[in-house]
């Protein structure tokens, strides 16, 4: 993972920030760097992690979920000064690994344009689809945000109605049916890149749900 830790004196948050990529290896961390940049000038320190993806050898699920459990657990020798409090980031496939941590580490969660249902991208893509190839379908019932339902943890969702990867009621079915535990800002008109683009003037509404929920 990348660490990057906000000029000045501490205690600083930090952000474990999730890259999307639709679980692909031609996709790393590098996608979410000005994210993290911009994070870190507004006071947050972020972790940008990589994860095996499918095209990496044993890529597929539950790989990247173990490769997140097992970089939580060095949260403590991170060499900066942390004051506690951590959120978890994700856009998009990252998204999915976000919501699916979320459950298992108890920490709050800012999702972003996050593939909340596997299940559902599977089958609208088809078999030979990023999500199918990614996850099999005996998996979902673990893998699956939508499926792990609730997660017991503060959620905000970011979305754009105008989303030609993620679609935008996938956000909106997920976060109805977590029944109160999260929070959907919707975005009309906005993409699928701009929450994680610090040059977008939506990109305020992702750094207002970190520090909501941090």
């Amino acid at each position: 993972g990348d660490l990057r830790a906000p000029g000045g004196d501490g205690p600083f948050p930090l952000a474990v920030v999730l890259h999307g990529g639709y679980w692909q290896a031609t996709y790393n961390l590098i996608h979410t760097g000005h994210l993290c940049v911009a994070f870190a000038e507004a006071g947050i320190a972020t972790w940008n992690l990589e994860y095996r993806r499918v095209g990496d050898p044993g890529g597929e699920w539950p790989a990247a979920g173990e490769d997140l459990e097992l970089a939580l657990t060095h949260l403590a020798r991170l060499p900066f000064d942390h004051d506690g409090r951590t959120v978890l980031v994700g856009h998009s496939a990252g998204g999915q690994l976000a919501l699916w941590s979320g459950k298992r580490s108890g920490l709050p969660v800012v999702a972003l344009a996050p593939v909340s249902d596997v299940r559902d991208a599977a089958t609208r893509r088809g078999p030979e689809s990023a999500p199918a190839r990614f996850m099999a379908p005996d998996r979902y019932s673990d893998g699956s945000p939508l499926e792990l339902l609730p997660l017991g943890v503060p959620q905000i969702v970011v979305h754009g109605t105008a989303d030609d990867s993620v679609p935008y009621e996938m956000s909106a079915r997920y976060v109805e049916a977590a029944a109160g535990e999260g929070e959907l800002v919707t975005l009309e008109g906005v993409g699928h890149f701009e929450p994680i683009d610090p040059q977008s003037p939506h990109f305020r509404h992702t750094l207002d749900a970190v520090r909501k929920l941090l």
